[in-house]
């Protein structure tokens, strides 16, 4: 064997060494744990018990980010910036991380080409809600009073080109009813404005509104799911509804910027399945209406590249843009 191989040799061997040393030290510092929406949404809800367990499972900090605005960019292109190391790593949802890539020209990173994606933590239902003061108790309801006054009726969104802006894009197309676009920076902001009557009806995730549904303070009409979940198995869904082959839930998932070593990227998916697993975690999540995966990082993958077609189909035919 040539001198020059042996080199090479040595110098992978040694490369392998200081990788799989550094997954087996991590996290050795606290680990920050990007949110990309304002506090009080549906990401940063299920965000915070998350981050709680895994700082207790590493013995050092897990602090959430809340890094809102412009959809999500704002806080994935920051995660997307950040060192590959594992110590910056961003709660993502199929707007950020899916629906981004098509909708806006510039959003300032590429989903597939920047993150590594981890696991696919759950996926949830959206609850289409109207605002108690709102004469209507169903979908059919809903569209004759639209019909009858077009553009009267505001609905809410975190933002321009979130999951809730194209749900509810897509049920207008299939309804052909008018409904006035208001958008928030965040959920937190849509729903405050929601509970006053200032807008009166928001495709929302489950998360974020089921407490108020049960309080009293919303009004559900239909669930975007497929079938109806457990959590909201007396609502129908908008295809039960007469909206044929409807279907708009939301996933949440972990990332980290790519080239992220493999050996660090394991030991967090392996440590992240072991909290989702946790009964207190999958209490937790159930409470809010998310169903728990845990998938694996190839599965995940997957995924995401799938999702991000399919959304490109459905910005295009819808013909939404942001510039």
């Amino acid at each position: 064997m040539s001198l020059r191989i042996l080199r090479v040799a040595l110098a992978l061997a040694l490369s392998l060494a200081g990788t799989l040393s550094a997954a087996q030290t991590f996290p050795s510092r606290p680990v920050r744990l990007i949110v990309p929406f304002p506090p009080g949404g549906g990401t940063d809800i299920l965000a915070r018990p998350i981050a709680q367990k895994l700082s207790e499972l590493w013995g050092q900090p897990v602090v959430v980010d809340n890094r809102g605005g412009a959809g999500g960019n704002i806080g994935t292109k920051a995660a997307a910036d950040a060192p590959a190391d594992g110590y910056t790593l961003i709660l993502g949802v199929q707007g950020t991380h899916a629906v981004n890539q098509s909708l806006y020209a510039h959003p300032g990173f590429d989903a597939t080409r920047d993150f590594a994606a981890i696991t696919l933590i759950a996926n949830t239902p959206n609850i289409l809600v109207v605002h108690p003061s709102v004469p209507v108790h169903s979908i059919a309801e809903l569209n004759a009073l639209a019909r009858k006054e077009p553009g009267a009726l505001n609905y809410a969104t975190p933002g321009n080109g979130t999951p809730s802006h194209l749900a509810t894009e897509i049920y207008k197309s299939m309804t052909g009813v008018n409904l006035t676009h208001v958008p928030y920076k965040g959920s937190g902001p849509a729903l405050s404005d929601m509970l006053s009557g200032q807008t009166q009806l928001w495709i929302a995730n489950a998360p974020v509104v089921l407490p108020h549904i049960k309080a009293g303070r919303l009004r559900a009409l239909a669930t975007t799911s497929v079938t109806r979940p457990s959590v909201a198995a007396d609502i129908p869904t908008l295809d039960e509804a007469g909206l044929k082959g409807y279907e708009a839930d939301t996933w949440y998932g972990l990332f980290a910027p790519a080239h992220t070593p493999d050996a660090v990227l394991d030991k967090i998916h392996d440590d992240m399945v072991k909290v989702l697993n946790l009964p207190e975690i999958r209490s937790t999540f159930a409470a809010q209406g998310a169903e728990v995966v845990g998938s694996s990082r190839k599965d995940f993958t997957s995924k995401v590249k799938q999702d991000v077609a399919k959304w490109q189909k459905v910005i295009q035919q819808l013909n939404l843009r942001i510039d």
